[in-house]
């Protein structure tokens, strides 16, 4: 079961609340922080190629761009709850910090995302307490260990894919852009963001689908604009990524949807 919706508070992109059984998330990667509070359950997930778990009194903050997966880690899934979190209200540059250390084990930050939660539909509520995470997260980050930021090649071929969402372009296009060879492009963006390149790009694309059809945007259109071959294309990855089908999503914004 799944509920989704755009919330029309500044600094959330996407509100996520979710029941899985037997849903595995693959390797994907989301531009906004993945703020993530587990209400049943427990989720062992993959963060830069090392294994982590999500648990009740944790809250997980997942980093721009960097590839994670999701699964059960009990018997009988898990219910989660997810807030999308703009890069402008915790800078990209804090990524690092949330690799080495995504498990945030503090009972008040876990108490104010659920009051978060429970205010989302009153806008200058929801922004406060917003505010009030987004330090009380910044004091968690800025004492955990930087870990390594991705930048050059790396770097430059995501800003370059990002550009190329709808029209896509080849391996070989992007070497002559970046004056680099195809191949080394691969091996550096896999190292970095710990998916290839092409992988990544499907990923941005089910993510800017998602927020089309939370805008009420048609399904075949939406399928198009963000670059998939037709409707049948995006059904595919959407519905391995994401965990419900484009027309479901579509249908159960803002109540929840098996």
């Amino acid at each position: 079961m799944l509920r989704a919706w755009a919330p029309g508070v500044p600094g959330i992109t996407e509100v996520v609340h979710a029941r899985f059984t037997d849903h595995a998330y693959p390797e994907h990667a989301h531009d906004t922080w993945t703020l993530l509070v587990v209400d049943e359950g427990a989720i062992r997930y993959d963060l830069d190629r090392h294994e982590h778990g999500a648990t009740r009194p944790t809250v997980t903050l997942l980093p721009p761009h960097i590839a994670h997966t999701g699964r059960s880690a009990v018997d009988g899934g898990f219910r989660k709850r997810v807030l999308y979190v703009d890069t402008a209200v915790l800078d990209a540059s804090l990524a690092g910090a949330a690799v080495a250390a995504p498990s945030l084990p503090d009972a008040l930050l876990r108490t104010r995302v659920d009051q978060l939660h429970g205010a989302l539909g009153d806008r200058l509520e929801a922004e406060s307490r917003l505010a009030l995470i987004g330090d009380r997260i910044r004091l968690h980050l800025r004492g955990a260990p930087p870990g390594p930021e991705p930048g050059g090649l790396a770097r430059d071929l995501r800003d370059l894919l990002d550009a190329h969402l709808a029209d896509g372009l080849t391996l070989r296009e992007a070497g002559r852009v970046l004056h680099a060879d195809p191949a080394h492009l691969v091996r550096r963006f896999s190292a970095a963001y710990g998916l290839p390149p092409h992988r990544y790009l499907t990923g941005r694309r089910v993510e800017r689908a998602r927020r089309l059809l939370l805008d009420g945007e048609p399904i075949a259109g939406v399928a198009t604009a963000v670059g998939f071959h037709d409707q049948a294309h995006l059904h595919r990855h959407f519905t391995r990524l994401v965990g419900t089908t484009p027309g479901r999503f579509a249908r159960g914004r803002g109540r929840m949807v098996r």
